[in-house]
């Protein structure tokens, strides 16, 4: 099992929605994203996933800054395919692995809102945005390949696609989606097919889904879940920090963000935004997973919540339905990062779940 921690390339804060003189909001400057990297590194998560858009730094040059700032954390740098030429991303892909020693991962992004896909130029409509990712993708695996490449589609047309070298390894390619399109572009070119944290009963039936659609292309894929995580001592402590979270969410806020939800083009925001319909006395969407996040933030809104060994079991539950993956994050997410790394993390790896050293022996000086 693998567990990833999140880069906050649009800043940080302990607040979803950082507003007013005390919102102690943490700029993504060079030096905090280091910090939080060099936590991860020493910690032992195995990759950080880094956003894209405009509200973010650029995810290529964010992280390729980190590298020699760290020692073994891969960097899950997400990108939307539309906006460079598959070729110039493998090449990309290609020397990124050897100037990292081999730490990129790639998260595929096709994007579903028109106001920032217009923003770059971008005004296909969806069925034709994820029929362009699946050339993109056709083409940039096959120039990662050595074998140069000719292909002459609806949306691209290469002659000899390849790079100055084979990439060792081959970057696994990351992709989440819930539309039909999606689903399709999943199954027949990705390595690990990514869902946003609903409750069990949800995630199964689209993973069932999902193996019979990669089972039909002859491929098998791995699943990857994401979710914020506020894990504690004890379950009234971490509750107690969720009821903060949310007491720091103005109701023009929280209307704001359903406003803008109801219209989304995006299935798996669709998603995410009926799991509370906007009603804060119903947050709590399945044991120890809530939605309150979601009543302000796009995209991921739901965080694992609960005492070390609560937040273990839960993760445990969605690993024996399938995800082998798990992509977190908490705010702020340097501090969240060592409340979950030091709390929870041990407890998966006794369980033979992650991989490391379960307990580091202590060796601080008591000044007697």
């Amino acid at each position: 099992m693998k567990i990833h921690w999140f880069l906050p390339t649009g800043g940080d804060s302990r607040d979803v929605v950082p507003e007013g003189p005390n919102a102690h909001w943490r700029p993504p400057t060079n030096e905090y994203l280091a910090q939080i990297a060099q936590a991860c590194d020493d910690l032992g998560y195995d990759a950080m996933l880094t956003p894209c858009g405009t509200a973010c730094e650029d995810a290529w040059l964010a992280t390729a800054s980190l590298i020699p700032l760290t020692k073994r954390i891969k960097f899950l740098v997400a990108f939307r395919p539309g906006f460079l030429s598959p070729t110039l991303a493998a090449q990309m892909a290609s020397t990124y692995q050897r100037m990292s020693g081999g730490r990129l991962l790639i998260n595929i992004v096709t994007g579903a809102e028109p106001r920032e896909l217009n923003r770059f130029g971008d005004w296909l409509d969806k069925d034709a945005r994820y029929e362009r990712t699946g050339e993109f993708l056709d083409i940039m695996s096959n120039a990662l390949s050595g074998d140069p490449y000719d292909f002459d589609g609806k949306h691209y047309r290469v002659a000899e696609a390849t790079t100055r070298e084979v990439p060792e390894p081959r970057p696994l390619i990351y992709f989440g989606g819930a539309s039909p399109a999606a689903e399709q572009v999943a199954a027949e070119h990705v390595d690990v097919y990514l869902a946003w944290g609903e409750p069990p009963s949800m995630v199964a039936e689209r993973i069932e889904r999902m193996r019979e659609l990669s089972a039909a292309k002859g491929r098998t894929l791995t699943y990857g879940i994401r979710f914020h995580v506020i894990a504690r001592p004890t379950s009234s402590a971490a509750w107690a920090v969720a009821d903060e979270m949310l007491a720091h969410m103005a109701p023009e806020a929280i209307e704001e963000a359903q406003a803008d939800f109801s219209t989304t083009m995006s299935e798996g925001q669709r998603r995410m935004a009926e799991l509370h319909s906007g009603d804060m006395g119903n947050l709590e969407v399945h044991p120890n997973v809530w939605a309150g996040i979601g009543l302000v933030r796009g995209g991921a809104g739901t965080a694992l919540v609960g005492s070390y060994e609560e937040v273990a079991d839960r993760i445990c539950e969605y690993h024996e339905l399938g995800f082998d993956e798990f992509v977190l994050s908490g705010y702020p997410h340097l501090e969240e990062a060592y409340w979950f790394g030091e709390g929870v993390l041990p407890i998966l790896r006794n369980r033979g779940l992650v991989e490391g050293v379960a307990e580091r022996s202590a060796n601080a000086s008591t000044f007697r």
